[in-house]
């Protein structure tokens, strides 16, 4: 990836403007300072269009730095084929990357890596190919001294498979936007008696809002009242409708004799694996949005704060400056608005002193 024509692209500037303002920020340069003193070097970039490069600098580089770790790991593993390797390069954001990587990463021991321990992975495979033959049958070659019947043979199976679909990338970010798009943030009153300052909470003891919806401040009070113990929260979502969506991409041959074991899959695997993780995925992306609106909240009435009339009752002439680029001359009424704004040069280089004076009386 081309970080600095992202950037650029992104930020609707020019190349030039931001390699030259992320290579001041390289060198240790803060945001401010190169507002005010490296204007010819950014092309007279703003504070907010520089914060948002650094920010989106910051972000891009580590997901490229992240992108060479995983492809690093699974190559370790000897697993990476050119189909993962490209899915890995388009990635754009951290989540579609950790999706990628997510069947790959090593895991504490799970129902899953139990059953492929135990051999049943080719019988999950073989399930999964959907041919006529019965599960029952085709599960008899695999039993042994651990797996002493058909059923358990085939539970093993299922667990394998509602793991592989759970894992899969373009399940996971299907089932994603779904949950978002239209599931609800429910709230209740936890089962707790003794949490101080709970009626804080109380419009929120049966609540429900849409996710996609829910404005910012409320998923902070939510997230508060269930911190605290105040609160249960949980998404809610349409389960059929999910396992709808799952099964129209895994379920192939619904003739197939073994559709009931890949059902049984797909319930298992969203209900124990999915969801779980798809709720924290999307909780956190809401909390992140949410402080991100408050810090821009606060930024707001910090300046509202700091443009109010600095002395009561009287005008005041307010002077920064600087050599090379002027001094910036601002006038403020006795109420805080705005008067008039302007740059004056009476310094090296320009010593424009005479001019400088007659403009400020």
């Amino acid at each position: 990836m081309d970080i600095i024509r992202q950037l650029a692209t992104e930020l609707g500037i020019r190349p030039k403007q931001a390699e030259q303002t992320a290579a001041l920020l390289d060198d240790g340069n803060t945001i401010p300072f190169i507002a005010r003193y490296r204007k010819e070097a950014t092309g007279e970039l703003d504070e907010t269009v520089i914060r948002d490069l650094s920010e989106r600098l910051t972000y891009l580089r580590g997901l490229e730095e992240r992108k060479a770790e995983v492809t690093r790991l699974i190559e370790a593993q000897e697993k990476l084929t050119s189909e993962v390797l490209a899915s890995i390069t388009k990635a754009t954001t951290l989540q579609e990357l950790e999706d990628i990587y997510r069947p790959f990463r090593p895991k504490r021991r799970t129902r899953a890596s139990m059953a492929k321990e135990k051999g049943l992975e080719p019988l999950a495979l073989l399930l999964l190919e959907q041919s006529s033959d019965h599960p029952e049958m085709a599960a008899e070659p695999f039993l042994s001294e651990e797996v002493t019947t058909t059923q358990d043979a085939l539970q093993g199976a299922q667990d394998i498979l509602a793991e592989r679909f759970t894992d899969d990338p373009a399940n996971r970010a299907m089932i994603r936007k779904f949950t978002f798009d239209t599931g609800l943030l429910v709230s209740e009153k936890a089962s707790t008696e003794d949490v101080a300052d709970a009626h804080e909470f109380q419009m929120y003891f049966d609540y429900f809002e849409d996710v996609a919806k829910i404005p910012p401040h409320r998923i902070l009070a939510i997230n508060r009242g269930e911190r605290l113990g105040a609160l249960k929260v949980k998404i809610q979502v349409d389960v059929e409708k999910v396992h709808s969506l799952l099964s129209k991409e895994i379920i192939t041959q619904s003739t197939s004799p073994a559709r009931a074991v890949l059902l049984a899959a797909v319930e298992d695997g969203y209900a124990r694996l999915l969801a779980p993780s798809l709720e924290r995925d999307i909780r956190g992306a809401l909390t992140e949005k949410a402080e991100e609106h408050a810090i821009r909240i606060f930024a707001k009435n910090l300046r509202d704060l700091l443009m109010q009339s600095p002395v009561r009752g009287s005008r005041v002439l307010g002077i920064d400056p600087a050599f090379r680029t002027g001094c910036k001359v601002v006038a403020v009424s006795e109420f805080g608005d705005l008067l008039e704004y302007t740059t004056i040069y009476p310094h090296e280089p320009q010593k424009r002193w005479s001019e400088a004076l007659r403009t400020l009386k």
